[in-house]
């Protein structure tokens, strides 16, 4: 490998990256611009296959339009490296590919390419279960609007709304079975006025779906021939892509099929489709019998129990306990709470479980990154708009607010929020009603408000970066989550509970964890805090191959490298300097552990009555440091 290739810290940027990211877009957006300088490569590039497009993930070095798609079709369709002039195709996955531009070997080039594919997955398992729960969410503020349709045309209407929004698509019709006349009725039908869409049962893809009751997705260069042309020239319709389900009653009867045309963002996926079968279950119970909800009311029932039990508070650290106890006296009533803490700290957990805690549970929990809104969408966002109230509002949509009525809205990274969107947010707290973006009607809403951030607010409220009113209505009760760093053994129990998790789904036998991994873990200071170490106990789940995780497996970790980054004066003598290190360290260890000298000792390798005398030799004369000091 030439010299110019550092390969130690590129590993260490991988690593650092994939366990910082829940996102792929942000694992590459950060990865790449790096890896690039340290690799001493010309330009690099990820690419996504989205047949018949490819889509450009992320570029360093070279524009868009420079980048040698044919060359990352043509290592997808060899399942292997492919190479033309200085450019290299290195396949992540079925449908990811890796442009270099070096003068790299061969061998150079596989060991990027296994470092960053194995990373990869890790990261694409992540955003694949975020966006998992989200789906689950947003399925139960779906559902519960279900149940105001007063008829069956309104919850047909309404459920070929939702599976529209839910999966990006452009139109979507239920098509009913009319099993004695062997006729399919598209309702509501596409592009037809004031009339039903009937066709064969058993003619294009919705007839295949019906008589096989499998899923079945077509178009952008997956059997485009069976799309049934003749429904596009009735309707004046171009169909792109289709995914179809079947409606299958709690029962086992086939009621029909739910179909969405033309995704946005290219052609349907595997999540796509689980999303649409997930839907379909639920609109099949409401169609099944729309005056009597029992079997509805069950479906959302078990949908929230699954989302609940996915929530969990884990750890035996005091500081967690007190949020642990402070969640349960809270969690049924309607105070506003203000959850505080570092990212990855678990803010969104906490929100969840509050929420899950409280009498609400039943209505849905709707999440708003404020972070992520701007002025220009924040009334649409949170308040809805009515339709033509501005150049895209094609029609009229709820917002948060309204979405969350009889629930809980929760507002993260509530310090990113401009000071007009603070004034307008604070406005609907005390009215409790809102207005849609070029409406008039004022329309009550009452949901729980939960909000988090990372910031601190006190400080912001004094810099008058933050309205003083907003954060005393939002502050009735503050949860503080202390950093995964300040947890002591909680980092174990996290780590155990995390591969427990992870192997089970992947059917292999937890490892354990040694002696020496422990400690490591305990010396790591977890600058991603929980998110980091969820992230770090998956990959090793899928890459370990032993039944004991040990040291080598974690030779990644910086074990105390803040300790290591932290200023000493440079005008003290060696001996100064070294004693004022270990005063350091030994504070740092003894916060960790909430206390528990024989904790500490036994980390630091002493034992508990050295660790004592080392105190005393030190003569530090710290009071801070002897209060900390459990006997």
């Amino acid at each position: 490998m030439p010299e110019s290739v550092k390969w130690q810290e590129f590993m260490q940027l991988v690593l650092e990256y994939a366990g910082e990211s829940d996102q792929l877009q942000t694992f590459f957006d950060r990865l790449l611009p790096e890896a690039r300088a340290v690799l001493a490569c010309e330009a690099m590039a990820v690419v996504q296959a989205s047949p018949p497009d490819w889509l450009i993930t992320a570029t360093a070095g070279v524009s868009s339009s420079q980048v040698p798609i044919s060359l990352a079709a043509d290592a997808l369709d060899r399942e292997s490296l492919a190479r033309l002039d200085q450019w290299s195709a290195l396949l992540l996955s079925k449908r990811y590919v890796l442009l270099i531009r070096s003068n790299h070997s061969e061998g150079t080039l596989k060991r990027i390419q296994a470092a960053i594919s194995e990373s990869f997955k890790v990261v694409d398992d992540q955003q694949r279960r975020t966006r998992r729960i989200r789906r689950l969410e947003k399925i139960l503020s779906i559902t519960h609007t279900w149940g105001q349709a007063d008829c069956m045309e309104a919850l047909l209407q309404k459920m070929a709304e939702a599976a529209t929004e839910l999966l990006a698509a452009d139109r979507a019709s239920i098509f009913l079975w009319d099993k004695a006349n062997k006729t399919l009725v598209g309702r509501p039908a596409l592009g037809v006025e004031d009339t039903d869409l009937r066709i064969p049962d058993d003619a294009g893809i919705v007839g295949q779906v019906v008589q096989s009751r499998e899923p079945r997705r077509v178009g952008r260069g997956l059997d485009e021939d069976q799309i049934s042309r003749a429904v596009d020239k009735e309707t004046g319709y171009h169909t792109d892509s289709l995914l179809c389900v079947p409606l299958i009653s709690p029962k086992g009867k086939c009621l029909g099929a739910f179909e969405v045309l033309n995704q946005r963002d290219g052609r349907f996926s595997d999540e796509d489709e689980q999303g649409l079968l997930e839907l379909a279950t639920h609109a099949a119970v409401a169609l099944e019998n729309t005056k009597q909800l029992e079997d509805l009311l069950q479906k959302h029932q078990q949908l929230i129990e699954k989302a609940a039990k996915g929530i969990h508070l884990i750890g035996e650290s005091p500081a967690i306990e007190a949020v642990r106890s402070t969640t349960r006296r809270i969690a049924d009533t309607d105070l506003a709470i203000l959850i505080l803490g570092e990212n990855g700290t678990g803010k969104e957990v906490v929100a969840q479980s509050i929420h899950y805690l409280s009498s609400r549970r039943d209505q849905p929990i709707i999440a708003v990154n404020c972070a992520a809104l701007s002025e220009t969408l924040l009334e649409s966002e949170l308040f809805g708009h009515e339709k033509g109230a501005f150049t895209d509002a094609h029609q009229s949509r709820a917002g948060k607010f309204e979405l969350a009525s009889g629930g809980t809205l929760f507002l993260d990274e509530i310090g990113d929020m401009s000071l007009s969107g603070q004034a307008k947010l604070l406005r609907v707290l005390e009215d409790k009603t809102v207005v849609r973006v070029g409406g008039s009607t004022p329309i009550h809403t009452e949901v729980r408000i939960l909000a988090a951030t990372n910031q601190d607010l006190a400080s912001m409220v004094r810099e008058k970066r933050f309205r003083e009113d907003l954060f005393f209505r939002l502050n009735v009760v503050s949860l503080e989550l202390p950093p995964l760093r300040e947890r002591g053994n909680d980092i174990i129990l996290l780590a155990e509970y995390f591969f427990k998790q992870f192997c089970q789904n992947m059917g292999r036998q937890t490892p354990r964890l040694s002696a020496a991994a422990k400690k490591q873990l305990l010396n790591h200071a977890w600058p991603g805090n929980v998110r980091e170490l969820r992230n770090l106990t998956e990959r090793l789940a899928y890459l370990s191959s032993g039944d004991c995780i040990e040291t080598e497996d974690l030779s990644f970790i910086n074990a105390g490298s803040d300790l290591a980054s932290k200023q000493l004066d440079m005008n003290s003598t060696l001996t100064d300097a070294t004693r004022e290190f270990q005063q350091q360290y030994i504070r740092q260890m003894i916060e960790s552990t909430s206390g528990n000298m024989s904790q500490a000792a036994k980390r630091l390798g002493l034992h508990r009555s050295n660790l004592y005398r080392k105190i005393r030799q030190l003569e530090t004369g710290d009071t801070d440091l002897d209060e900390n000091i459990e006997d």
